[in-house]
Order: structure tokens, then sequence, then C-alpha cells
């Protein structure tokens, strides 16, 4: 049995962050409807998010900066699965589904989930470069992939 196989809350730190396949959509902001709870994702990426690594620049310290970051634990992943990108490891183990087949974790490669064409790498736009009004203006189709790039808005 894989470690990603047993229970969330059973699992190790370091095993945990094992999880992340490194896409960047968690740092995607989104935006929330109101009446129906659905969430859309845009392309507005957190200010701390490196588009070239799809890394968080400031992962140990990154609640010092961006306050309502929220720090994913097996106690947290409950509340918050419904607005984690669909093809995230935690939501999809969350949900009982399997690891999709590009997961480093299946791989070996950590490179996997961008040449799947899972990941934000080169696509998101800066939070300061956009007002806040504004954002509907680069909303995305979730979940993303090789048939289903993100609209360029040129």
């Amino acid at each position: 049995m894989q470690f990603w196989e047993r229970p969330l809350n059973k699992l190790s730190q370091e095993e945990w962050e094992s999880l992340c396949d490194g896409c960047g959509k968690c740092c995607l902001n989104k935006l929330e409807d109101e009446d129906t709870g659905e969430v859309a994702f845009t392309r507005i990426a957190c200010r701390l998010l490196d588009d070239a690594t799809c890394q968080c620049a400031q992962y140990p310290i990154r609640k010092q900066f961006v306050p309502e970051c929220v720090v994913l634990t097996p106690k947290t992943l409950p509340d918050v699965a419904y607005f984690m990108p669909q093809t995230c490891a935690y939501r999809l183990l969350h949900e009982g589904k399997p690891l999709p087949e590009w997961h480093p974790l299946l791989t070996g490669d950590p490179d996997s989930v961008h040449r799947a064409g899972v990941s934000v790498r080169g696509w998101t736009i800066p939070e300061f470069e956009v007002d806040e009004e504004d954002w509907e203006d680069h909303l995305i189709d979730e979940p993303l992939g090789h048939d289903a790039p993100p609209q360029q808005d040129e």
C-alpha cells in the first residue's frame, strides 16, 4: 500500500506535503458566487506565486504576507476542499478518488504536472496588476489539461 492510500490524517508531515503536485492552481484567486456557492478560478495569481516554478516564493512564512492564505491540513481539508482545484491530490483523496496518472508521486518526475498541461506555469497574471473588480474578466475553465488550455487575453 502506498502512503497516499492511507487515511489522510495518518500521514506524516513529509508525506502530506508530498501530495502537492506543484500545479500552482491553489494559488489562483477565486471568485465565489454568494448565492450558489459556485467557485470560479481566475488567471490572477497570489502575489507570492512564482509563475515559472508554480511554487510559493515564501511558503514557510506565507501567512505573514498573505494572512488569508489557507494552511491546508487534514483537519482543515473538509471545510476547504470545495474550492481546491478539481485535480488537486488533497481534494481527490478526500473525495475517495485516485491520484491522476500524471501526478509526480506516480511518475517519479516533478515536471510531469507541467508536461500534462495542468499547471499554471507561464500564464498567470500577478494580482497587483489587475484591480479586484476586474478579476471577472480573467475567469478560466477548471480543470485544466491538454484539451482545455487557459484562454489568453491579449
